[in-house]
């Protein structure tokens, strides 16, 4: 009798502590499980919130180099709303030896669109680290001036949320320390991130495209890109054969 009535005690003991002990270890699965999703994109939206927010001053040059030394030339041409359609072929020409090229992730210059309340950092590089602090070159495309395309990128959240404002015929100004650039709208569409017709990177004009994901209000990635593009109007034409 003695040895039953210690079996069932231990018996009522195990199903006590597994009544304890598993929604504990339950629940520490959720919370790990949580914190994975979770903890990357709290990060990432938490050191954009720092830049906006925080009184400190921020020491860019521990991220980035920066290059970007503005130049009022020809910023009259690149911001007037009223060019001469031969505007571009008067353009100044300069040697591709006379600029300082930009290195992977330098800030070079910045891009402003008045009419979407834009006014950004230029990075050569669409990296995390460019992404936060401004938006990117895509390092396959080109710079302004030479000619070809250029694909810029932005996040939907942050600077380039201004786009769903954006509409054909608006002005979209690039500075850089070489020169002034104007570009007007002639498209927006939303397709796929996996549209290869969204741009042609071999295309012999320089064609500016911007994108970003889309809907331009909904926090991550989706699977929808918005692409603005804008041709070509004013800025120095770089001389590469120089």
């Amino acid at each position: 009798m003695h040895n039953k009535h210690h079996h069932h005690s231990s018996h009522r003991t195990l199903n006590g502590k597994n009544f304890i002990i598993l929604p504990i270890v339950f629940s520490l699965l959720i919370l790990g499980i949580t914190a994975a999703i979770i903890i990357p994109n709290t990060m990432r939206f938490y050191n954009m919130a720092s830049l906006f927010f925080s009184d400190n001053p921020h020491n860019f040059s521990q991220e980035f180099n920066n290059i970007y030394v503005p130049t009022s030339e020809g910023l009259d041409e690149a911001t007037s709303k009223s060019q001469p359609k031969k505007a571009s072929v008067k353009s100044k020409t300069i040697s591709i030896k006379e600029i300082e090229y930009p290195d992977y992730s330098d800030q070079f210059g910045e891009l402003i669109m008045d009419d979407c309340g834009i006014k950004c950092p230029l990075f050569y590089g669409d990296g995390d680290v460019q992404l936060n602090y401004g938006v990117g070159i895509y390092t396959g495309s080109f710079i302004p001036g030479y000619g070809r395309p250029i694909l810029v990128a932005g996040h939907n959240a942050t600077y380039f949320n201004g786009l769903k404002y954006a509409q054909v015929g608006q002005n979209i100004v690039i500075r850089t320390s070489y020169g002034n650039y104007r570009y007007e709208i002639t498209d927006i569409q939303v397709k796929h991130k996996d549209d290869k017709t969204a741009i042609d990177l071999g295309a012999e004009e320089e064609i500016l495209t911007l994108y970003t994901c889309y809907p331009f209000d909904q926090f991550g990635l989706t699977p929808q890109r918005c692409f603005v593009y804008a041709k070509y109007v004013s800025g120095p034409r770089l001389d590469i054969r120089s």
